[in-house]
């Protein structure tokens, strides 16, 4: 929907506006999806890396 209120005229703009929602929604906007609890997707990532490396070396 973001996308379809401005006309870019080069590919360069429209990665830079790409770039500029993904790292918004990533990093700034929080989310009430699943594991996330009103954080955002990235600090939910970083929350989770202990568990995620402690499951990886039980699997090895």
């Amino acid at each position: 929907m973001a996308l379809r209120q401005k006309l870019c005229r080069e590919i360069e703009e429209l990665q830079a506006d790409l770039d500029d929602w993904i790292r918004h929604d990533n990093t700034e906007r929080t989310h009430q999806g699943c594991w996330c609890y009103g954080k955002t997707p990235m600090q939910t990532f970083i929350d989770m890396l202990p568990v995620a490396k402690g499951k990886l070396l039980q699997a090895a």
